[in-house]
């Protein structure tokens, strides 16, 4: 999606994993195991379309405590968003962009890329980019003074900064503790 502006948020983070970029690809895109890695997505479950293909409707569970950018009026608590696979290619790229309540996708989009390494293990990037602002920045950022608003993307970027970082983090234990390095070829 072409853009005429800077965007909102574009983060990134990146690891390396000791397992084919394949077996990496079939375990991050597994909904169901998101809780494993993400510090706020709990799950979710495939809505419409066929499951993992671009087009494909999820619904994802999230969680977040009340620590977390404290001071800003963002959703508590447990909540649901409604997601639509923009990109999949197994082994390759994996993204969603955020849906608004109207069911219409937002310029929010989630990336995991994957990548082979030398050593027959994973180069693994998460992006996250939003450009124009989603209807749930529009109504944190609405009461906001200019100087809130700022502090309020200041401390977004950093809090997804540590959100992706945490969720790589995550996600390389969990994939190289439980035998799917190189020499396995295979997820357990």
């Amino acid at each position: 999606m072409k853009t005429d502006y800077e965007p909102l948020f574009q983060v990134r983070a990146e690891t390396g994993i000791a397992a084919p970029p394949d077996v990496v690809y079939a375990i991050v895109t597994d909904l169901s195991r998101s809780g494993e890695w993400s510090p706020e997505c709990t799950g979710g479950k495939w809505i419409s379309g066929i499951p993992g293909t671009v087009g494909a409707i999820f619904q994802g569970d999230n969680r977040r405590d009340p620590e977390v950018v404290a001071w800003a009026p963002v959703v508590r608590g447990t909540w649901s968003t409604t997601c639509e696979v923009v990109d999949a290619e197994p082994g390759r790229i994996f993204s969603w962009a955020m849906r608004d309540s109207s069911g219409c996708r937002q310029d929010s989009v989630w990336t995991y890329e994957f990548t082979g390494a030398g050593d027959g293990g994973c180069r693994l990037v998460h992006r996250f980019r939003m450009g124009a602002p989603t209807e749930g920045i529009r109504s944190i950022t609405a009461g906001l003074t200019p100087a809130d608003r700022q502090r309020f993307f200041a401390d977004w970027t950093g809090k997804l900064a540590d959100d992706l970082a945490t969720t790589l983090a995550r996600i390389k234990t969990v994939i190289e503790t439980s035998g799917t390095g190189p020499e396995s070829g295979t997820p357990r």
